[in-house]
C-alpha cells in the first residue's frame, strides 16, 4: 500500500486540522496531491447528493445531486478542499448552468486529468427539473466508468 509521504502533503492547508467553511466559490482553496498511481489510468468518482445554491434572481435555495467522475494524470484533488469548496456554493447565487460548469473548469484547471465530467442532476425549480452535463472529451480506452446511477427525475409518476 502507497501511504502519502510529508513530502506530497507539504503545503496543503486544510488537512488534519479545523478549516472554516469559504463563503463563496471565489474565496475557496482547491487543493490537489500527487496521483499515487500515476502509472496506471483509474477513474475517481466524487458524488455530493445534497449540493445547494441560491438562485440569482430570488436568493432561494437551490438543490442537486452532483456527481463528477475524472481520470487523474498527475494530480488528485483532495477531498477535504473539495468538500469545502463545494459547501461554499451554499450561499452563493448562481444559476444550475453555471455551477455546474463552474465546478467542472475549476477542478479540470486545477488537476489537468486525463478526462473529466460532471453530471449536475438539479431538483425542480418552477415544476422543471434541469440537468446540466459537461465532459471533456472521450475517455481513455481501458477505463471503467460506470454509469453516473442518476435516474431522470420522474417526480410523483
Amino acid at each position: 500500500m502507497k501511504r502519502a509521504t510529508k513530502t506530497q502533503t507539504k503545503g496543503l492547508t486544510m488537512l488534519g486540522a479545523p478549516t472554516p467553511m469559504p463563503t463563496n466559490p471565489d474565496e475557496a482553496v482547491l487543493e490537489r496531491v500527487p496521483n499515487p498511481h500515476a502509472d496506471i489510468a483509474f477513474c475517481i468518482r466524487f458524488v455530493a447528493p445534497e449540493f445547494t445554491s441560491l438562485c440569482p434572481l430570488t436568493a432561494q435555495p437551490d438543490f442537486a445531486h452532483l456527481v463528477l467522475d475524472y481520470v487523474p494524470n498527475k494530480w488528485i484533488v483532495e477531498s477535504k478542499s473539495l468538500k469545502l469548496y463545494l459547501a461554499s456554493f451554499r450561499n452563493h447565487g448562481a444559476f444550475h448552468e453555471a455551477c455546474t460548469i463552474d465546478i467542472a473548469r475549476r477542478i479540470n484547471a486545477l488537476l489537468a486529468p486525463a478526462w473529466l465530467r460532471i453530471g449536475g442532476y438539479w431538483y425542480p425549480r418552477g415544476g422543471i427539473p434541469i440537468d446540466v452535463f459537461w465532459q471533456t472529451g472521450v475517455p481513455p480506452k481501458g477505463v471503467w466508468i460506470p454509469d453516473q446511477g442518476v435516474p431522470g427525475y420522474r417526480g410523483r409518476g
